[in-house]
């Protein structure tokens, strides 16, 4: 395996691990609170579950997608997605009606969670799209391809 190979595994592996296997492994064995969390948008029991399953799977499938190369443009842009609306449900800095007033508030906290939500997604678009731009077309050509992200370049 190529050096650049163990930097893209590195890099790909650094970007989900926030997912795979931290939260997922926190949703699956802490259920019940992370229904309880999602219950705090998502009223109804059920629908908060059904939400929280399905982010389980994004997190484990796309994951998995982004790290073995497999369909890992649309995977990166699901998971760039989920970041941005984990971000606006979940991180939401303006709730808390302290931001301005009081500097170690719970708004200034999930202000930075907040950003660091969509600082994650944006790391996950750089799959999509590559690092100058040029990924887009293939996605849009392709969007379920691989880019290959192990091959070696003689």
């Amino acid at each position: 395996m190529s050096l650049e190979s163990v930097a893209a595994f590195a890099v790909r592996v650094g970007l989900v691990t926030l997912f795979l296997p931290f939260g997922a492994l926190d949703k699956i064995f802490g259920f019940k609170q992370a229904v309880g969390q999602a219950q705090e948008v998502f009223k109804p029991y059920a629908l908060a579950a059904t939400v929280l399953l399905c982010g389980l799977i994004i997190e484990v499938l796309c994951s998995f997608g982004v790290v073995t190369g497999v369909a890992d443009r649309a995977c990166a842009l699901i998971l760039a997605g989920y970041c941005v609306a984990t971000a606006v449900l979940y991180k939401r800095f303006w709730a808390p009606g302290d931001f301005w007033v009081n500097a170690n508030g719970k708004g200034r906290a999930l202000f930075w969670d907040f950003l660091k939500n969509l600082s994650l997604g944006a790391g996950f678009l750089v799959i999509v799209v590559g690092t100058d731009g040029s990924g887009l077309r293939l996605f849009l050509h392709a969007p379920l391809s691989s880019s290959h992200p192990y091959r070696s370049n003689p």
